[in-house]
């Protein structure tokens, strides 16, 4: 049976994440995922397909912080409740959102280290950012993330892709939330409904790939892989695609080492290819 071998949380959206054992799951996905933003002047959000320096911020939670550590600058603490700040609506893609200001100081801290004027920013606890209607429930919610509260992809599935490459590129490459052990590679595309430890997971559609996974998450430099490998293997209505977005029917607590049960699965998305 498929195990969950890897939780991975992104607090701040297109910064480093970190990997944990255990972690709750709230209404918008894993708890604290993608609850901050960084915005440019005009408000619209910023990610490492325009600013790869993004990559080279760490980020881990501590006790009630948020803590955010980069070369050369002194470690930045926030807090992890929500506290009182300017209210400014910004946008992620098409969607308009409530940010609530996290400070000069944070500010200040990553336009720095970015070398451009930025604003970090919160979700409101109030904001409800729904998931594209035309694979989700009028229930189902997110937080900052490009537009699902979870991405999963199989070991299996990166160590074919690897063989392909010829390369050893890190999971950490795909910023899945989600990683799943001990099925065939690729077994994610056929995935419809899965549960671990009672939460059903949907399976709508698979994650389409932008130039994010070139960019080597220690240096900060783009390369050619592996979108040159998914162009030939995982093309599919003229995008590439690896992994599975995935949608959430309740919250509750998921551990590494967890069963995944697959209650219904269909035909693979994107559709097997000859180098498959």
């Amino acid at each position: 049976m498929p195990v969950l071998s890897q939780i991975h949380v992104y607090p701040v959206k297109s910064l480093a994440g970190f990997q944990v054992n255990v972690w709750p799951v709230d209404q918008r996905g894993l708890q604290y995922d993608r609850k901050w933003m960084l915005v440019d002047t005009d408000r619209q959000f910023l990610s490492q397909r325009r600013l790869p320096k993004m990559a080279l911020i760490k980020t881990r939670i501590e006790s009630d912080a948020l803590i955010l550590s980069a070369s050369g600058q002194a470690d930045l603490r926030l807090p992890l409740l929500e506290v009182a700040g300017e209210a400014i609506e910004v946008t992620v893609w098409d969607d308009r959102c409530i940010g609530i200001g996290c400070g000069p100081a944070a500010d200040e801290w990553l336009s720095r280290f970015l070398d451009r004027d930025c604003r970090l920013v919160r979700q409101a606890d109030v904001d409800v950012r729904k998931v594209d209607p035309d694979y989700a429930f009028d229930t189902d919610q997110t937080g900052f993330s490009d537009g699902f509260p979870f991405l999963l992809v199989s070991e299996n599935s990166l160590n074919a892709l690897n063989m392909a490459m010829q390369l050893p590129l890190d999971m950490n490459r795909f910023r899945p939330n989600l990683v799943v052990a001990e099925c065939d590679s690729y077994a994610e595309d056929t995935w419809r409904r899965i549960s671990i430890n009672d939460i059903v997971f949907r399976l709508p559609k698979p994650c389409s790939r932008c130039a994010i996974p070139t960019i080597d998450p220690e240096t900060a430099r783009p390369g050619k892989e592996p979108l040159t490998t998914l162009n030939r293997l995982r093309k599919w209505n003229n995008k590439v695609y690896f992994g599975q977005n995935a949608l959430h029917d309740r919250t509750g607590l998921l551990s590494v080492g967890q069963p995944v049960v697959i209650h219904e699965t269909g035909s693979a998305q994107p559709p097997l290819g000859k180098d498959r």
